[in-house]
């Protein structure tokens, strides 16, 4: 399966769907809750034009949002549908986003990940991510998340 470029027009409530249905398992296993509670459609078809929307399959199977900021490609929302996982997608993606980071001139691919969400922070580094850093939410006094780069 190949990622093409989702842009206008897209079903971009499909998009939306996957992510929620994959980010789902973190309800109440991370805190503060995901930003996905407030993501919708037109969020997401913004994110389109001002950086990128990735996806594979028809509806999609598994996606990622990039968003290129001065030192990084940023990789966010990345969801592989739980009937497609352990085929490889998400790796494709990442292979994808770095492609794309080296495209734009960027040194590296960016993600962050929840403290509490473990098997991805194996699953980052066994794709090529170190962490790099970590930060806190703004009212917590506690590390709620790290961030990882892979270099291109």
């Amino acid at each position: 399966m190949t990622p093409i470029r989702a842009t206008d027009p897209y079903d971009w409530t499909s998009i939306l769907q996957l992510i929620q249905q994959e980010f789902a398992s973190m309800e109440g296993r991370i805190d503060p809750p995901s930003s996905m509670r407030t993501l919708t459609a037109e969020a997401i078809a913004t994110q389109s034009s001002t950086g990128e929307v990735w996806v594979m399959g028809a509806p999609p199977v598994a996606c990622m949002i990039l968003t290129m900021k001065p030192h990084a490609l940023y990789l966010g929302k990345l969801a592989v549908a739980g009937s497609h996982r352990g085929k490889g997608l998400a790796r494709v993606l990442i292979d994808r986003a770095t492609d794309r980071a080296r495209a734009m001139g960027l040194p590296v691919v960016e993600l962050q990940t929840r403290i509490e969400l473990v098997e991805n922070h194996a699953a980052f580094r066994a794709m090529g991510f170190t962490q790099v850093g970590h930060s806190s939410h703004p009212g917590y006094d506690r590390v709620t998340t790290l961030t990882f780069q892979r270099a291109v």
